[in-house]
């Protein structure tokens, strides 16, 4: 059992979990919870190490989820103290569970029919959700333009809820979201628009960009874009949470993918 903050491997998980550059530079990052530890099991993903408590392994339950875990793949796994786990979570209740994986992106479809493309979102809370909510809405893929939040920020990671496993999500640069675009519908999300969501067919192969709240999308981006939309609101309210935005119109798009048409 690991007892000590001076451990090598928990020096190594604190460093991934602060430091940007040192998370690239080792293309690994932090999971923490037993709802991370199902999703790879679901999509059959051992991670590279393992840290857990007595504590956390004390449930029947628990201990069967880490046996389904050694049957995916060789790793190490390594029981520590309520102290070093706390040491190294984000997070200020740890869960007694923390994995470290590598950054392996899943790859984009070919011919992808629904794309979420996001500009300078720089909230982690926001960004995590976002790729939840496309994951729900059966989004194909995600696309980050450079000025967003790290994709492997730790909030982003917890916001996630697994996303990053299920859901194909890359940094492009604009050049190269222009390019994955090609031969979509593409619709940039802004409160000056005249098309209402609702009046877009969104079964057709579709992108669409969501910018940030303090700023909406930005110049490069609206170039990418064909079209605005809007979604109406009171005129009280200024603008809504970037996140709550991309969930209203994804989750319409979702709708019309799987309902006909009225």
């Amino acid at each position: 059992m690991i007892t000590s903050l001076s451990n090598a491997k928990v020096k190594y998980v604190r460093r991934l979990q602060s430091d940007r550059r040192f998370r690239n530079r080792e293309a690994f990052y932090v999971v923490e919870g037993t709802r991370w530890l199902t999703e790879l099991i679901t999509m059959a993903r051992p991670p590279e190490l393992l840290f857990y408590t007595e504590r956390w392994l004390e449930t029947a339950v628990h201990a069967h989820i880490l046996q389904q875990l050694t049957s995916l793949g060789q790793f190490t796994a390594l029981p520590v103290t309520d102290d070093v786990m706390a040491a190294m979570s984000d997070t200020s209740t740890p869960a007694g569970i923390l994995a470290v994986l590598p950054m392996q992106p899943r790859p984009l479809p070919p011919t992808p029919s629904l794309l979420l493309v996001l500009d300078a979102i720089n909230t982690p809370g926001n960004l995590g959700t976002m790729l939840r909510t496309a994951g729900a809405a059966g989004v194909d893929g995600v696309l980050l333009g450079p000025d967003c939040v790290d994709l492997y920020n730790p909030k982003v990671v917890r916001g996630s809820m697994g996303a990053h496993l299920r859901l194909p999500v890359h940094n492009q640069t604009w050049p190269e979201i222009a390019n994955t675009v090609q031969g979509m519908q593409v619709w940039v999300a802004t409160i000056q628009a005249k098309t209402v969501y609702t009046a877009v067919d969104w079964t057709q192969p579709s992108a669409l960009i969501i910018g940030s709240e303090a700023a909406g999308a930005g110049e490069m981006a609206r170039e990418v874009a064909h079209h605005q939309v809007t979604i109406p609101m009171h005129s009280a309210t200024e603008s809504l949470n970037a996140a709550m935005a991309a969930g209203i119109i994804l989750f319409e798009a979702a709708r019309q993918r799987t309902l006909p048409l009225t």
